[in-house]
């Protein structure tokens, strides 16, 4: 009875809605026609029609008289395609609404921020999606606590896992703690999560072990996320040998059952890990098996030190022989001019077929030119 009641309602709502436009079509007003659109837009949007509510929007943006409609047309494309998932198209409409949100008049003050947040969320969540997560990072960074209103996608909370983690993951020590820890924008956002922040602050203190447990324990509740979900695993993994790599970087040895107590885990496993960021070139080691003991490579500091001397001399050598024929050319006067600013060559400018006056012509003359310095005090060569 229920869902019969609705489905009437429904279908009186959509029919009064259709009957409007056609009416607003007839007398060609232009606003009331964009609102009728919209109108039709959150109606199928809260049917879960989606395709239909893009249409609709998207017809509401030959009606858009000002910047702020066409903001408002871009963000509600946004939250369609948000719905649908459909990533690939998002970025136009976000820099559509940058571009229409720009203008100082475009928007009131007090909305730009609540603007602000909603692109570069929706940006960060297309960095996400498209394992740029850097970029993701970058994004969800800039937004604010203030005036955030993009509450039915993204929560304040979920700012700061997302940020944390993709930081994490893809950050320096030096950017974490100036862009994440010292933020004081972002330390709004993980006020809300207190977990996350312990995780963060525990991996710059490089407590690797509290760190992964903790993160072991939110694992559960981060694949339920419908944008996360399918990230976690690799960035997981990113984190994990970025904290190997940090873990080592100060030692010549370290014991890997040490390390495997650090990084929960046993010493087989753990090999396998610092073998392949062997291979990937992230650590510069090697491993002692028997022993159980990685050490750092040694680097022959005679070799390294020869090869930058002979580099910086050749580079001298040529700085001093660019040195040496700019001043032959400019002791002999030797000018290269390029074409006139009509796109005259030069056979034109000396007047072979042409009527007018010859251009001034810099006269051809070759000249041994003085590669070495004892060359340099000798008269002109051949005419």
């Amino acid at each position: 009875e229920w869902l019969a009641e609705s489905s009437k309602a429904a279908s009186m709502r959509e029919e009064k809605l259709d009957n409007d436009l056609k009416h607003f079509k007839a007398n060609s007003i232009k606003e009331s026609i964009r609102r009728c659109y919209d109108d039709l837009g959150d109606y199928h949007m809260n049917r879960g029609e989606f395709g239909r509510a893009q249409k609709a929007y998207a017809r509401s943006r030959d009606y858009c008289s000002t910047s702020a409609l066409m903001v408002d047309m871009c963000v509600n494309m946004i939250r369609v395609m948000l719905y649908q998932q459909n990533y690939a198209h998002i970025m136009e409409y976000v820099h559509k609404a940058q571009q229409s949100g720009g203008g100082r008049s475009a928007l009131t003050k007090s909305a730009r921020p609540a603007l602000k947040n909603q692109l570069c969320c929706t940006v960060g969540i297309v960095n996400l999606n498209s394992r740029q997560y850097e970029a993701a990072a970058q994004q969800f960074l800039t937004a604010t606590l203030d005036d955030f209103s993009f509450t039915e996608f993204v929560s304040p909370a979920n700012v700061a896992v997302y940020g944390g983690l993709c930081a994490m993951a893809t950050f320096s020590r030096e950017e974490l703690h100036k862009s994440v820890l010292s933020s004081a924008s972002f330390k709004l956002f993980l006020e809300l999560d207190p977990q996350m922040r312990d995780v963060l602050n525990k991996f710059y203190s490089s407590k690797y072990s509290v760190c992964l447990r903790t993160l072991d324990a939110m694992r559960s509740n981060l694949l339920l996320d419908m944008y996360l979900s399918r990230h976690v695993d690799p960035l997981y993994s990113m984190i994990r040998r970025k904290a190997i790599v940090q873990f080592f970087r100060p030692f010549r040895c370290v014991s890997l059952n040490k390390m495997a107590e650090v990084f929960n885990t046993n010493v087989a496993l753990l090999e396998d890990e610092v073998a392949t960021l062997i291979l990937d070139g992230c650590i510069a080691a090697k491993i002692d098996s028997q022993e159980k003991i990685l050490y750092t490579s040694d680097v022959n500091q005679r070799s390294s030190t020869f090869s930058e001397v002979v580099e910086l001399g050749d580079r001298y050598q040529r700085m001093l022989d660019t040195a040496v024929l700019r001043m032959a050319l400019t002791k002999h006067r030797i000018i290269v001019k390029g074409e006139s600013p009509k796109g005259d060559h030069l056979s034109d400018e000396r007047g072979s077929g042409g009527g007018g006056p010859p251009s001034t012509f810099v006269p051809r003359r070759s000249y041994e030119m003085p590669w070495s310095l004892s060359n340099t005090g000798g008269g002109s060569g051949g005419v």
